[in-house]
């Protein structure tokens, strides 16, 4: 058999890892863009739970208030005119609190639904990134085969090019 013959497997390697190398940029692209997205949706989840404590410590004030009325109101009781101001402020200050718990409430939901966005985010992520490290093998073993002339290397390497295809894959359809 010719030289050429018996070195034509190295046009393999170079096809391969060529595929390869292309099917990684796409990976470290997309990885890159879920590492982004959950550095946003992090920050929009700190800054809903922020503005839910706020709206605790609004509503806390209210019921502080609230409070120091129905002490008034007991200490009023003999003055109809005082008791009618001191009830109408604490029946205010009742639907304040309810609109504080309501609004707590849609925003925790908010929150919640922030950290579930999040996790999915980094299951992609995660994905996209273990297969850029198998990919970056794959390439690196494919080329030291070739290098020193042993094919099982470029099989090896073959091997963790199919592991990071599956997880690249993935992390766009998250199978598994």
């Amino acid at each position: 058999m010719s030289e050429s013959g018996r070195e034509g497997w190295i046009v393999g390697v170079a096809l391969t890892t060529a595929v390869l190398a292309v099917c990684t940029a796409i990976s470290s692209l997309k990885a890159s863009g879920y590492s982004t997205r959950i550095q946003v949706s992090t920050t929009m989840e700190a800054n809903r739970w922020a503005y839910y404590q706020a709206k605790s410590i609004k509503e806390h004030s209210f019921r502080l208030q609230k409070d120091v009325f129905e002490m008034e109101l007991k200490r009023e009781a003999g003055n109809p005119e005082v008791r009618g101001t001191i009830e109408e402020k604490i029946a205010q200050y009742d639907g304040e609190i309810a609109r504080y718990g309501k609004e707590k409430d849609e925003i925790k939901d908010d929150a919640e639904r922030l950290v579930r966005e999040t996790e999915v985010l980094k299951l992609h992520n995660t994905s996209f990134a273990l297969a850029v490290m198998l990919l970056q093998v794959a390439i690196l073993l494919s080329s030291v085969g070739a290098l020193i002339r042993k094919k099982i290397m470029w099989f090896v390497g073959l091997l963790f090019g199919l592991f990071g295809l599956c997880y690249m894959v993935n992390g766009f359809l998250l199978w598994f």
